[in-house]
């Protein structure tokens, strides 16, 4: 039996590096904005409008649907949120 390892959960999902590396990405994204909307303590309708979503749009970011937030999409509501957003370079070797 021959046993892969990888880096990451999305090495191993992706096709490509760069697959990858939008995934991880997008889900650092969507878990920083979880944390903040719980942080809030609000109901969800009042979630949703601040961040210009819809109900069951924040919904499925509170459920962890990553598959149905692109990177875009995720840059806008991190606005929304509040956060400032800076993108940080590694080599990758």
């Amino acid at each position: 039996m021959n046993v892969e390892v990888f880096d990451s959960v999305f090495d191993a999902l992706a096709d490509t590096p760069a697959e990858a590396a939008n995934l991880t990405a997008r889900a650092d994204l969507l878990l920083g904005i979880r944390e903040r909307v719980k942080s809030w303590n609000v109901p969800q309708d009042q979630a949703a409008k601040r961040l210009g979503l819809t109900r069951p749009r924040l919904n499925d970011l509170l459920r962890g649907k990553l598959d149905k937030f692109s990177l875009d999409a995720l840059v806008n509501v991190a606005t929304a949120a509040g956060f400032k957003l800076h993108i940080q370079l590694e080599d990758a070797a």
